[in-house]
């Protein structure tokens, strides 16, 4: 416990000792002995000590300022912190049965390492602590509860094996959250984005095209198919210069062969994924579709019909507010498709559902007047044509004959942008289906753009970092996977009563910090944690926590 100088009187002379006080188990309290005897004061004096009871004392003082140190506590090349948010996707990923298919691969192959061990702690730790892969081997897989047993470079093996297979997983995925949770396909919901990679050469796969985030650098891209409840059940990945088009035909199709769907199908997709040959593949296949199509570039009859002021229904707020407004028709129109090389018209039944968004028209009335703007600048000092950008569209740079001329501003295009601005032309071939229904329908892509945003800012997917066209397959894997985890979760453990961003703030903060003999619970209260807390009757909101509370937690069915 401490040192201190002990004085005792014996016939006339005084005797020094250092002695020791500890703790005794036998007495259950403090107890002494001697450390050091040290002779008399008398003695030391006359060996030229002048007061040895004060340099006896300093070195006392420097016996218990040594303790001190010792005992005091060091900091570690080691974080006490430890991750326990991610319990809710082990508990579905358990649930789904997913280790005995993804150990096939490890008979199949000479793995020095558990495959399924790899998937799912990347997954974890993908939705507590989204970093590289040398951040995620080196700073958070360590913070998990599970040490793993791999190596950095199998790592990257095992990434680089799920990459080169990663439809066989979305598969494996898809078809055993159908059995477990069930999927409906009636509406299946699609979109494509695209990834950035910072690097400057292209290569195979990383191909320079064009981004949505209007970057430069080689971009690769990733189609995403939903289901009816916003479920993921299929992605595809595909060269940046690729077109989005075919991806759509060849998701679907894949999907529905692999999960043995027969019934009808509506697919949802935006004006982006609208062609022929699309439409044309959901009839063949004996499906539905719902697109958006673009008002500028229908036929002028059907332009007088948009710009009619007939047959509109009106959409208002509680303080009669205009929110939309709509009408529809239903007739046959044509199309071109392409057959064994050939082009062939045909004519499909469709209905058309017109919308028209006064917000929507004000903000793209302001970005053309605008590029009006620039356009008319641009022109004034008579800048190159490469400086226009899309302002370039308002300018004609050629006179009737072709050739160059005197630039000035297109003043029918400006008028054609500004009277078509607000307006929304969605084309279906569910001609029975409600106008308001498909209004609701199509407007539940944002779940995509939800879906997206998740993998590129909850889930840090961009801008990659992996080089190999297999690695970069398998960190996308990665990231899919955890998008589909969270979105059971969310839908059918907590029945969309949480939105992505508190789930995916609850994954991240919920960390206990380990102290001497328990842990400490550093997450904030929040709804989400007060739920489970009572639902799953968890320890979730208790100060400290044991190891046996954490085994819990960790191990709980959901």
């Amino acid at each position: 416990m401490a040192f201190y100088l002990k004085k005792t009187k014996l016939k006339g002379r005084t005797y020094l000792s250092i002695d020791e006080s500890f703790y005794s188990h036998e007495k259950k309290g403090t107890a002494h002995r001697c450390y050091m005897s040290l002779g008399s004061v008398e003695t030391w004096m006359a060996r030229g000590i002048h007061d040895p009871i004060s340099h006896f004392q300093k070195e006392v003082d420097s016996l218990n300022q040594e303790r001190s140190q010792m005992n005091s506590r060091k900091i570690s090349d080691v974080s006490p912190v430890l991750y326990l948010g991610y319990f809710p996707c082990k508990s579905i990923l358990e649930k789904l049965h997913i280790k005995k298919y993804v150990d096939y691969f490890q008979l199949t192959h000479d793995f020095q390492f558990d495959l399924y061990e790899l998937l799912s702690s990347l997954i974890y730790a993908r939705t507590v602590n989204p970093c590289s892969k040398h951040r995620t081997f080196h700073e958070v897989l360590p913070n998990l509860y599970d040490t793993v047993h791999y190596s950095y470079d199998q790592l990257m093996d095992g990434l680089s094996f799920i990459g080169n297979d990663y439809m066989k997983f979305v598969e494996i995925f898809t078809v055993q959250t159908r059995k477990v949770y069930g999927l409906d396909t009636s509406k299946t919901y699609f979109d494509c984005t695209n990834f950035y990679f910072e690097i400057d050469r292209e290569d195979d796969f990383r191909k320079k095209g064009p981004s949505k985030e209007g970057k430069k650098e080689p971009i690769v891209g990733l189609g995403l198919l939903l289901d009816s409840n916003q479920i993921p059940i299929g992605m595809r990945m595909y060269p940046g210069n690729e077109s989005e088009k075919p991806v759509l035909r060849d998701v679907i199709g894949s999907l529905k062969s692999q999960n043995n769907v027969t019934g009808k199908t509506i697919h949802v997709a935006d004006k982006g994924l609208n062609c022929a040959q699309n439409i044309a593949s959901s009839k063949k296949n004996g499906d539905g579709y719902l697109f958006s199509k673009s008002v500028k570039g229908l036929p002028e009859t059907e332009k007088t019909w948009v710009l009619l002021e007939e047959g509109w229904t009106d959409v208002k707020d509680k303080k009669g507010k205009l929110l939309y407004r709509y009408k529809s028709c239903v007739d046959s129109f044509p199309y071109q498709v392409e057959h064994e090389g050939k082009e062939f018209q045909v004519k499909l039944s469709e209905k058309r559902l017109l919308t028209y968004n006064p917000s929507l028209a004000s903000k793209k009335r302001y970005e053309i007047n605008r590029l009006v703007e620039k356009a008319r600048s641009l022109t004034a000092s008579r800048a190159k044509r490469s400086e226009y950008g899309e302002s370039g569209k308002y300018v004609d740079f050629k006179d009737k004959d072709g050739k160059k001329a005197e630039m000035h501003i297109r003043q029918d295009a400006i008028d054609k942008d500004l009277a078509f601005a607000g307006y929304n032309l969605l084309v279906t071939s569910e001609v029975e289906m409600a106008d308001r229904d498909i209004y609701n329908t199509y407007h539940n892509l944002w779940r995509i753009e939800e879906s997206f945003k998740i993998m590129k800012s909850d889930l840090d997917a961009r801008p990659a970092f992996c080089q190999k066209e297999s690695t970069i397959k398998g960190h996308f894997l990665i990231c899919y996977l955890a998008v589909l985890l969270e979105r059971i979760f969310q839908f059918k453990v907590l029945e969309n009563r949480y939105s992505t961003s508190e789930i995916f703030r609850f994954m991240k903060d919920f960390k206990v910090t380990k102290a001497e003999t328990k842990y400490i619970n550093t997450a904030t209260s929040s709804d989400i944690i007060n739920e489970l807390s009572e639902r799953l009757k968890l320890p979730l909101m208790n100060y400290f926590l044991t190891e046996s509370q954490i085994k819990t937690i960790l191990n709980q069915k959901i």
